[in-house]
């Protein structure tokens, strides 16, 4: 019912960007029958309908259209993705009052009209929604170009060292990686703004939950993720969640804020959690913890309790099986779970 409600809105949305962007090439807006096409929906993850997703080059972006699903929403929106996500700077003195609490990439060029500041846009394009992007040319950026075009990365932090790219500027695979890199970091905040968000990318979470206060936790967690999972970028998520805000989620695990910080796995079937955060710096601990959740070995004990070889000697396994580990998550039923911090801030 509501996708075909929103064809004639979506349809009139696109002949009115027709007519402000007549070549083709600049926008396009196509529709896809998820019942004849459930290849596509499933490569996608499309679970649920309408969803209205962004592509550019090729790629799609993480973040889908929520807005308001109207004509003028929807067009004012396409406007807003073809607005250029790059601020020219007219004076480097520009660069040196950035604000250092956000992720700024900044690109020297000597021309406007080359291949290097075109791979710079296509970048930008892309990232924008995660990092700031500057850019200077001419006789501006001189003084920043002695070895040629240049890309600089300024992390958070009035006193963090730059970082130059030093790959070739034109390959688009190479600089959108390093870009990436730097302007998505390795452990993410949850919050209830982003949680759809994060849970539409189809990976498993690693979360830390932690007091907002204690810093401490959240660096050993950054350090032992960077240092232990590193390679497994791509398969789970790493992210980290306020205890205060997110009690609802420890509550299913039988946990409080007074038990933070505490590490869980949720697949979206289970939670499973990390049995002491005291183990974090124990070599290949945590590596160990997300190996068993690709393994099926934190699903298989959640519902049968250790595996045979876990078990003390001496210690009958059908007593260990007759109830999950103290450690392990409570059953939830499908429903209740996926995530539970949308129902949270529907009760906020």
């Amino acid at each position: 019912r509501f996708s075909q409600m929103l064809h004639p809105i979506f349809e009139e949305a696109s002949n009115v960007i027709k007519e402000e962007y007549p070549d083709k090439n600049q926008v396009v807006f196509a529709r896809v029958d998820c019942d004849q096409h459930s290849d596509i929906a499933q490569r996608y993850r499309i679970s649920k309908y309408p969803t209205l997703k962004l592509f550019r080059n090729g790629m799609m972006m993480k973040r889908e259209y929520r807005g308001q699903r109207s004509v003028t929403a929807i067009a004012d929106y396409i406007r807003q993705q073809k607005s250029n996500p790059i601020r020219e700077v007219q004076d480097l003195e520009e660069i040196s009052s950035l604000d250092r609490s956000r992720r700024n990439i900044v690109g020297y060029f000597e021309q406007k009209d080359s291949d290097n500041y075109r791979t710079f846009e296509r970048v930008a394009n892309i990232l924008h929604d995660d990092c700031v992007f500057l850019s200077a040319f001419g006789a501006i950026s001189k003084a920043e170009r002695f070895s040629g075009d240049n890309i600089i990365y300024k992390p958070p932090g009035e006193n963090a060292p730059d970082m130059v790219y030093l790959g070739s500027l034109t390959n688009f695979d190479l600089v959108y990686a390093w870009t990436q890199d730097k302007c998505v970091p390795l452990v993410r905040e949850i919050t209830f703004e982003n949680g759809e968000e994060l849970t539409e990318e189809g990976l498993p979470f690693l979360i830390l939950f932690h007091m907002k206060d204690d810093l401490e936790s959240l660096e050993k967690f950054q350090q032992e993720v960077a240092r232990q999972l590193i390679g497994e970028k791509g398969t789970i998520n790493f992210l980290h969640a306020d205890c205060d805000k997110f009690r609802h989620p420890l509550l299913h695990i039988q946990k409080t804020p007074a038990d933070c910080p505490v590490i869980a796995i949720d697949s979206f079937r289970h939670m499973y959690v990390f049995p002491d955060f005291s183990d974090l710096s124990i070599p290949g601990k945590l590596k160990q913890f997300v190996l068993d959740l690709h393994s099926g070995k934190l699903h298989r004990e959640f519902h049968h309790g250790p595996d045979p070889t876990d078990v003390a000697p001496g210690q009958p396994i059908q007593d260990l099986a007759s109830s999950p580990p103290e450690s392990s998550f409570q059953k939830l039923a499908p429903s209740e779970h996926r995530y539970t911090l949308l129902r949270e801030k529907d009760e906020l």
